[in-house]
């Protein structure tokens, strides 16, 4: 139900506030395709288009970036699809009123708070910004989007639990399962959007049929 909606998206705040967090390991200062994290056998660095070849330091960074960032919202986004529809029907929220399959839920949110969502999101967003991109006033016309040098893309300093090893090794292969279990939630939430649009029945109700 629409509990999930709320949780995805304190979550999704949540991951973008700030914390302070020292860059000491090797895997935060390199930054070329031949270092980049992410890359498993058999596929190896899979760029079949060569984007990563084509771009500068700086491009690749906004690759990560964008990379990084869409996987997290993706794994919350699976974590709602799934969680909204086991309790739709008996959460608090909303008087237990928003049911059916997860992609008609934030139409049944009362008038108010879809304002508020997007208020919540646009904050976090902002913050996010202000963390790992150069302010716009102090970048070329033709360089939107410029990260700061210091920045290692999707370092956005929040490690409650300190979880962040400081061996590089182990940085590096955290860094990639992070990537590879957001890889697959890109294509998971996008199986989800796709099989709700056409048949209008949700992910629980196909799995339980």
């Amino acid at each position: 139900m629409k509990l999930a909606l709320t949780s995805l998206l304190a979550g999704s705040a949540a991951a973008f506030a700030p914390a302070p967090m020292a860059k000491t390991s090797s895997a935060m200062n390199a930054f070329t395709a031949a270092d980049l994290p992410g890359a498993l056998p058999p596929m190896g660095f899979w760029d079949p288009l060569g984007f990563a070849e084509k771009a500068d330091e700086k491009t690749l960074k906004r690759y990560r970036e964008a990379e990084v960032t869409h996987g997290r919202v993706a794994m919350l986004a699976v974590l709602g699809f799934l969680v909204g529809e086991a309790v739709e029907g008996s959460s608090f929220l909303f008087d237990a009123q928003i049911s059916g399959p997860a992609i008609t839920h934030f139409t049944q949110v009362p008038d108010g708070w879809d304002a508020l969502i997007i208020t919540f999101i646009g904050a976090a967003e902002a913050q996010r910004a202000q963390i790992g991109w150069v302010d716009p006033a102090d970048a070329s016309y033709d360089q939107p989007g410029l990260l700061r040098d210091d920045y290692y893309p999707g370092d956005i300093g929040f490690d409650p639990l300190g979880l962040r090893p400081e061996d590089p090794e182990e940085l590096n292969l955290m860094i990639t399962k992070e990537l590879q279990n957001g890889r697959l939630a890109m294509l998971a939430a996008a199986g989800f959007l796709a099989q709700e649009a056409v048949d209008g029945k949700g992910i629980l109700e196909h799995f339980s049929s």
